[in-house]
C-alpha cells in the first residue's frame, strides 16, 4: 500500500522554481517528463488528476528578455501572455505521448468567489475530469488586476481542490514541509510530518513569501493557508519537496520527507454542511410527493416535481425546499435561476431545452448540491 492509494481525485499543484530553470529560464525538461509518467500510472490506476501550475510568468519572462528581479503589474502580465501558451503546449508535449488528453483551464479570483462563476468553472472542471482529461490550471495573469490576483498559486491550488471535491492536494515544492522554524536560519528547527488541526501556532511557523526568487511568490505561509482552505473543504493536504524525478511516485513509497494536513471529514460531508449552515436561502422550492420521496432516497430534485417557486435568485444560489404543506425537506444550490426554474416547472428533463433553447442539465438541484433533513 503506498501512501496515495486512499486518494481518488488529487490535484496536483507545482510551482515555478520546479518546473523553470531560474539559469536559463527554460523548462526542466526531464523531470517534466517524469512527472508525466507518474500522472499517467496514477490515471491508469483509476484515479482523477488536475494540475495547477505556475510557469507562465517565468517562461515569458525569456521570451520578452525581461530579466530583471521585479516586474510590474503590467510586465508580469505581458510575461503571463507570452508564457501561457509555452506552458500549455508543453504540458500537451509530455502527456500526449503517453495517451492523455489536457485541457487548459484560467482562472482569476472572481471564478472562484463569484457564485454563478465558480458553479460554472466547478461544472467544466468536473465534465473534464470524467471525460478523463487532465486539466491544467493557472491564474489568469494577463487579465487579473493586482486587487483581486491570489498571487500564489498556492491558495488558487486550494480553492480548485475545493471547487472540484477533490480528496487530496499535493503541494510540490523546493521544500520537504513544514518546520517549527526556518530551517535555513535555525539548525535546531524540527519537521512536522503530521497536522492534524492548523491552529494559531501552526499558522505562525510560516513566513514571508519568497521574495528573493525570480520565478515564484509562494512561501510557507501561502501553504499554510491552502492547507487551512482545503482541510476547511474537507481535502487532505501534503507539502513535500518535488525536485526529485518523478516525484508523485517518491511521495507514494514514503522514502522522503514531507507534510501531512489531514482533512476532518470528507468533500462531500464538508460541502453539505458549508450548504446546511453557512448559506442564506435566497428562495424556495415547494414540491410535490413524489418529489420528497424521491429526495428521502437520495435523488436529484427534477423539474418535473416541482410545484411553486417563490424567490428571486440566481443559478448556484441556496434555496429551501419545501413540501405542499410547507415543511422543510432540506436545502441545497439552485441549478438554475428563479425565472428559468419556474418557466420549466413540472417538465420532464427531455423538454428543458425546447423550453429554454438551452440544456442546464436535468437537475433543479443536484444531489451533491443538497441537503435533506432526516
Amino acid at each position: 500500500m503506498t501512501a496515495l492509494d486512499n486518494y481518488n481525485r488529487i490535484a496536483v499543484k507545482i510551482g515555478s522554481s520546479l518546473l523553470v530553470d531560474e539559469t536559463t529560464g527554460l523548462i526542466n525538461q526531464a523531470w517534466l517528463e517524469s512527472l508525466a509518467q507518474d500522472i499517467a500510472n496514477l490515471k491508469q490506476s483509476g484515479k482523477q488528476i488536475l494540475i495547477i501550475s505556475s510557469g507562465a510568468i517565468a517562461l515569458g519572462r525569456g521570451r520578452l528578455g525581461l530579466v530583471k528581479a521585479n516586474l510590474s503589474l503590467a510586465e508580469k502580465q505581458a510575461c503571463a501572455a507570452a508564457g501561457q501558451v509555452v506552458l500549455t503546449q508543453t504540458y500537451e508535449a509530455v502527456l500526449a505521448p503517453l495517451g492523455l488528453n489536457t485541457a487548459q483551464a484560467l482562472l482569476t479570483l472572481n471564478d472562484t468567489e463569484d457564485r454563478r462563476r465558480w458553479i460554472n468553472a466547478r461544472a467544466t472542471l468536473a465534465t473534464l475530469l470524467k471525460l478523463g482529461a487532465v486539466p491544467i490550471i493557472n491564474e489568469n495573469d494577463t487579465v487579473a488586476t493586482d486587487e483581486i490576483r491570489y498571487g500564489d498559486n498556492d491558495r488558487l491550488a486550494a480553492r480548485v481542490a475545493q471547487m472540484c471535491s477533490a480528496d487530496l492536494l499535493v503541494l510540490l515544492s523546493d521544500v520537504d514541509g513544514l518546520y517549527d522554524a526556518d530551517p535555513t536560519l535555525d539548525s535546531t528547527a524540527k519537521h512536522i510530518a503530521q497536522i492534524r488541526e492548523i491552529t494559531p501556532e501552526i499558522m505562525a511557523m510560516g513566513g514571508a513569501s519568497n521574495i528573493k526568487r525570480g520565478t515564484g511568490s509562494g512561501g510557507m505561509a501561502t501553504k499554510l493557508q491552502a492547507a487551512r482552505i482545503a482541510t476547511d473543504a474537507g481535502c487532505a493536504m501534503v507539502i513535500t519537496r518535488g525536485d526529485a524525478h518523478n516525484p508523485l511516485a517518491v511521495l507514494a513509497d514514503g522514502t522522503e520527507k514531507s507534510s501531512w494536513f489531514l482533512a476532518k471529514t470528507n468533500p462531500l460531508l464538508a460541502r453539505k454542511q458549508w450548504i446546511a449552515g453557512s448559506l442564506k436561502p435566497k428562495g424556495i422550492f415547494t414540491i410535490d410527493a413524489g418529489a420528497a420521496r424521491a429526495l428521502a432516497k437520495g435523488s436529484s430534485l427534477l423539474a418535473a416535481g416541482l410545484v411553486r417557486v417563490e424567490g428571486d435568485f440566481e443559478r448556484g444560489e441556496a434555496v429551501l425546499i419545501v413540501d405542499e404543506m410547507g415543511r422543510e425537506l432540506g436545502r441545497g444550490l439552485a441549478g438554475y435561476s428563479a425565472d428559468n426554474a419556474r418557466a420549466i416547472r413540472g417538465l420532464k428533463s427531455s423538454d428543458i431545452e425546447a423550453q429554454l433553447g438551452y440544456d442546464g442539465g436535468a437537475a433543479l438541484i443536484h444531489r451533491d448540491n443538497m441537503v435533506v433533513n432526516t
